[in-house]
């Protein structure tokens, strides 16, 4: 049946000091709401997830980054700095991120896109492959222009020039744009540039350097979700939080001494580079070429 409001025309009159005018329909607004969250890429284990329904326990780390989120929402889009999440596999960040994607893009209809970082990187890789149709820009276009942007479980692919020159594309991108970006990473941001697992290490000097001015580092430990009892609530959370060891560093992978040679090898790159032009402004991005 057609909106009662506004015969399905999108628009209502209203009348405000005497004076007619008209206003988008509730039925509009609520039809662009619904394909906006329907393009946002949502993983379906978190179709639903909101700030309200995120099990909080008495934990102040986790706290504080549950209240710079909601802070995050009520301001947007009038944001200087997106959110990076950061913490053990687990304790919800991916919740915490995909809430507040939903909310704003539901609420205040901008365009925003969730990406797992792996699976991204992955479509990006097939379009190498004559038999597959998209062109890389085709799927790097929309990730670099969406009014907000969630990139979960940075770090987590195995490193590479391939990839550090992709993701530094994608980053750089919105650094250069001012577009807000929500990051979370299992890679504790230690300043420990021996650490093999660091978040430095393992995204490249550049980009690290660029996400702390880009984002509020919100680091906290706590309760694995996953290991939650059916019906679990607030107490059975905090004996699993008793329990969780605080690491200081997170378990090395053996990607860590690949990283390390990618590193010297570009360094020493750099440094030819300096003695030709030392003015010239080294940028990786273009067209990102296999591994």
């Amino acid at each position: 049946m057609p909106c009662a409001r506004c015969d399905d025309t999108g628009w209502r009159p209203v009348d405000r000091d005497g004076v007619r005018r008209v206003e988008r329909c509730e039925c509009w607004v609520e039809a662009l709401s619904s394909r906006l969250l329907q393009e946002a890429r949502i993983p379906a284990r978190y179709e639903r997830a909101t700030l309200e329904n995120f099990v909080i326990y008495p934990n102040d780390e986790l706290v504080d980054a549950v209240a710079q989120a909601q802070r995050f929402v009520a301001a947007f889009p009038a944001v200087d700095k997106g959110l990076c999440l950061i913490g053990p596999a687990g304790i919800g960040k991916t919740h915490i991120a995909v809430a507040v994607l939903r909310q704003i893009v539901a609420e205040k209809l901008v365009r925003g896109i969730f990406c797992d970082v792996p699976d991204l990187l992955r479509v990006i890789r097939s379009t190498y492959n004559p038999s597959v149709r998209a062109a890389e820009m085709d799927i790097l276009r929309p990730v670099m222009e969406a009014e907000l942007l969630v990139l979960d479980d940075l770090g987590k692919e195995k490193p590479s020039e391939w990839v550090e020159e992709t993701m530094n594309l994608i980053v750089g991108t919105r650094y250069n744009k001012r577009l807000p970006t929500i990051f979370t990473t299992n890679h504790e941001d230690s300043p420990d540039e021996t650490n093999l697992d660091s978040l430095k290490v393992r995204v490249g000097f550049r980009m690290h350097s660029r996400l702390h001015e880009m984002c509020e580092f919100l680091e906290y430990f706590g309760a694995d979700y996953r290991e939650l009892p059916p019906n679990g609530g607030v107490e059975d959370l905090v004996t699993l939080w008793k329990k969780a060891p605080r690491r200081k560093t997170l378990p090395a992978r053996s990607a860590g001494p690949i990283r390390a040679q990618l590193s010297d090898s570009k360094a020493r790159q750099e440094m030819e580079d300096r003695k030709r032009d030392p003015r010239e402004l080294k940028w990786p991005g273009g067209k990102a070429g296999s591994q």
